[in-house]
């Protein structure tokens, strides 16, 4: 993975302003998943903003120029995990770092989403880095923040599609349940739910 920069959304704002990071990020194109192409276009500046998550661009040299060739989100969030959808071994590992509620028999603890995580397909900048790539710069970034804060959970959200289940589970991520779409993600995305997978680290 050598090669490549990762710049923090906020950093560029700091450093070239608002409307040239605009410039920059109205380059990206998912076909393959919409709501990655607006987050990042639409919602990526004013969450970051406001602290709500932080984007990171990563650039590749292509004929000596930086080009953007993908990105992702991390966010901090509160999860449920129920004992029935991990192993014994994975509870074990959860337990250090969750509380344990006995009503729901739920565990719940705070840990880093991976939010988003993107490749730009426009002029086929996606070639220039891999899914597998990318997401190891986000996993990466978490273990990261969890040398610096503490924990060892990582989580991702992803639409019910059996490409994009082996894609993470070929990654080190498991199943542990599901999220109701809320309403302003129905417009983006298939189905009702998405599947919740996570990650020690």
């Amino acid at each position: 993975m050598t090669g490549y920069i990762q710049v923090n959304l906020q950093d560029m704002i700091n450093d070239l302003g608002e409307m040239k990071t605009k410039d920059i990020i109205s380059s990206f194109e998912c076909p393959l998943n919409k709501d990655v192409e607006d987050f990042l276009k639409y919602k990526s500046i004013e969450f970051s903003r406001q602290s709500l998550s932080k984007t990171y661009l990563v650039f590749a040299s292509y004929r000596d120029k930086p080009v953007l060739c993908g990105y992702y989100t991390l966010a901090n969030k509160f999860i449920h995990i129920s004992k029935n959808e991990v192993s014994k071994t994975m509870q074990k590992r959860i337990a250090k770092f969750a509380q344990y509620d006995a009503p729901t028999k739920k565990y719940v603890l705070s840990a880093l989403l991976i939010a988003q995580l993107g490749k730009n397909y426009n002029k086929n900048c996606n070639k220039l880095i891999t899914g597998d790539e990318l997401l190891k710069m986000a996993c990466d970034r978490v273990r990261n923040i969890q040398y610096l804060v503490g924990g060892k959970i990582g989580y991702i959200e992803c639409e019910d599609k059996e490409k994009l289940i082996d894609f993470y589970s070929d990654n080190g991520f498991v199943n542990f349940g599901k999220r109701e779409l809320d309403k302003d993600e129905t417009d983006m995305m298939s189905g009702k739910y998405l599947i919740q997978m996570l990650r020690y680290f």
